[in-house]
């Protein structure tokens, strides 16, 4: 069933496996989100459930998690990304662990993937279209600060989109989407608080415009938290999250804490899917 809904996949990470078992649920109900806006991990994920492949966006955390390319600071010495850019972006979905180009190129689905332009601070939201050639794209969305290289897109410059807007909702309702599933995985009642800026104030002094919108990243993120709240009172948008605070960092690596927070998504939006049929119909 295609939902002429919007879908909105915050990041964060490791912690991204919550929302793969929150997809993989969809997946195996065949629910379809016609609008998809995906931040960093939520992005990366999101395209294995537009192209259909049950299974393959937690298979790709956990049968990759010991190769050092996967996440290291190994790989951010010899590559200069902590997410090696060719064996992530290229060697897995090419062979290691094939991603269905058709597919996701014929879904009827629409997919944003937020990234952050480095030089303007803000968040721009280009579609995926042929993911092959928008692969930069993707990896411009999930690039972290400190541990990836700015990534070239279009005569800009750009990284992760969290820091400029990590629950991209306001984007959804403006560009005529009034009702959105909003997938958070962070836990119900989660604030973020301002941290420590002087390494981005170093690494990045040639953007203050970034700088000044990483400073700015806790208030965002928190505005973004309350916009969710009142959409969900007004019955226009579902929020699917962790029940508890989830005790897993972006850069995890423990397999069986990742795979139980997997299957805490599915079931989380079981329950969700259950408890709201008229939303899901």
């Amino acid at each position: 069933m295609m939902l002429d809904k919007g879908l909105i996949l915050e990041g964060g990470g490791m912690r991204g496996v919550y929302t793969a078992g929150v997809l993989d649920c969809f997946l195996d109900r065949e629910l379809r989100f016609k609008y998809i806006y995906g931040v960093s991990a939520g992005a990366c994920h999101a395209c294995s459930y537009v192209s259909g492949q049950r299974g393959r966006a937690i298979g790709t955390v956990l049968n990759f998690l010991s190769d050092y390319r996967y996440g290291s600071f190994r790989s951010l010495l010899f590559s200069g990304d902590y997410f090696d850019e060719k064996f992530v972006y290229h060697d897995v979905p090419d062979t290691l662990l094939p991603f269905d180009y058709a597919a996701f190129l014929a879904s009827g689905q629409s997919l944003f993937a937020t990234v952050t332009n480095v030089e303007t601070g803000r968040a721009e939201y280009p579609p995926l279209t042929e993911l092959r050639r928008d692969m930069d794209k993707l990896r411009a969305s999930a690039s972290l600060p400190l541990l990836s290289r700015l990534v070239p897109l279009d005569g800009g410059l750009y990284l992760d989109g969290g820091i400029a807007d990590s629950i991209p909702l306001a984007r959804s309702i403006a560009d005529g989407h009034t009702m959105n599933l909003v997938v958070l995985t962070r836990h119900r009642g989660y604030q973020k608080s301002p941290s420590s800026q002087l390494p981005i104030r170093l690494a990045y002094r040639k953007f203050p415009a970034f700088i000044a919108s990483s400073e700015r990243r806790h208030e965002t993120y928190n505005d973004a938290l309350r916009l969710t709240e009142n959409e969900v009172s007004s019955g226009r948008a579902l929020v699917i999250q962790p029940g508890c605070e989830v005790k897993i960092g972006r850069l995890e690596k423990n397999a069986s804490r990742l795979r139980a927070l997997y299957e805490d998504g599915y079931r989380d939006a079981e329950a969700a899917i259950a408890a709201n049929p008229a939303f899901f119909a």
